[in-house]
């Protein structure tokens, strides 16, 4: 029996079976028009996702550092960002992005429905902040049953037209049941795109997608690729980030007296 890509509608066909959290029966089905690729029917996801971050992940720490800085890069030299804008980190997980981005000077807000915020309190996003310039959403929609709903949902809470995201992407054939990125021990990843299905995303809610050394973009401005890629080059984005620090004027001792001032 085949059911229709949540992505671009095209009919998904049984790719392959394996076992997630060493007992569960997950099948895997590819979509023939967009590549994507999910777990149909990932029953065990409450179990799965009792604990938002898994205690095998153990480069959740170094990723948030590299996210920080491409991020950070981008913002600064591609969209022109001067101190003055907003931005939400959805899925925020313990806050160690909003920290991360508010330390370099971004005004950056936390929000995240199922972790606690531990780094970034008194950061919480609210209603009475929208009006963000873009929304990140590290190493999230992997998670996703639904990323259509998510993605709109998410930029209409933040009052934003552009996403910043990253999640590893294959190419061709779905990778075989080896594939790391499957987390299959955790249960937590359920959905796993191609260039072509994000591409695809971003036709269904009216957005361009771009990308370029790890970090892909959805918006409704039309952003250069090649900027993109020049501003996230990993050798640029840790000069970039001092020169940033300093120009924005970090919000560490900011934060430090406005947290203090509230006790």
């Amino acid at each position: 029996m085949t059911s229709n890509c949540p992505i671009c509608l095209g009919e998904m066909y049984f790719s392959f079976q394996a076992k997630v959290l060493l007992k569960h029966s997950a099948e895997y089905e590819v979509c023939n028009m967009c590549g994507y690729l999910h777990v149909r029917n990932p029953y065990w996801l409450e179990e799965a996702c009792s604990s938002a971050i898994s205690a095998t992940d153990t480069g959740l720490v170094m990723r948030n550092l590299s996210f920080a800085s491409k991020v950070a890069s981008f913002l600064f030299w591609v969209m022109g960002e001067r101190g003055q804008g907003r931005y939400l980190d959805t899925a925020g997980g313990y806050g160690i992005m909003t920290r991360l981005m508010r330390d370099l000077g971004f005004d950056f807000y936390w929000d995240d429905k199922f972790c606690y915020n531990l780094l970034a309190r008194g950061f919480e996003y609210g209603e009475h902040l929208k009006g963000c310039r873009a929304v990140t959403a590290m190493e999230v929609m992997e998670h996703l049953t639904d990323p259509v709903a998510y993605i709109d949902e998410v930029l209409q809470v933040a009052g934003s037209d552009t996403l910043l995201f990253t999640t590893e992407l294959y190419e061709g054939d779905p990778p075989g049941p080896d594939w790391w990125y499957y987390s299959l021990s955790t249960g937590q990843h359920i959905g796993f795109f191609t260039r072509t299905s994000l591409k695809a995303l971003g036709s269904r809610l009216g957005l361009h997608f771009i990308s370029a050394n790890g970090l892909h973009v959805l918006s409704r401005q039309s952003i250069s690729r090649n900027r993109l890629q020049w501003a996230t080059r990993p050798w640029f984005t840790k000069i970039s980030s001092v020169l940033i620090r300093r120009q924005l004027k970090s919000r560490t001792m900011s934060d430090h007296q406005r947290m203090m001032s509230a006790l």
